[in-house]
């Protein structure tokens, strides 16, 4: 039972941190285009105007993200909960790889929306 309750805490560990860090980006973008903190591709440090932007977006799409995540993260557990250790694991790591799958969506999400709002020199268009 107590693996049950660690795997728990574990697997919504990628919903929290997406609630977290989605919030920060999309209230408190970083000031100056940096290589360290915030969303930082290629597409997106071109100009201060697309930085704000994928922030913003990216922040958005993390925090609802996140909001959608945990209840289907809490809600496939439940039927586990007396199940032996192999057969908890197993259903955490496919839970996290659809989590991570979600997190890699995103970043095609937000270059894709970056694209569509900017041209490759980073002018809007």
């Amino acid at each position: 039972m107590w693996f049950w309750w660690f795997i728990l805490v574990c697997d919504l560990l990628v919903p929290f941190t997406m609630l977290i860090a989605g919030r920060m980006m999309w209230k408190h973008c970083p000031k100056h285009i940096n290589g360290v903190i915030g969303y930082r591709t290629r597409r997106s440090m071109k100009n201060i105007e697309t930085w704000k932007f994928a922030h913003d977006y990216c922040g958005r799409l993390w925090w609802e993200l996140g909001l959608w995540m945990i209840v289907p993260s809490v809600l496939v557990h439940i039927p586990f909960y007396h199940s032996d250790e192999d057969t908890i694991g197993n259903v955490s790591l496919i839970l996290v790889i659809v989590q991570c799958i979600a997190l890699v969506l995103s970043i095609l999400l937000t270059e894709h929306a970056l694209k569509k709002r900017f041209h490759d020199d980073g002018t809007r268009r």
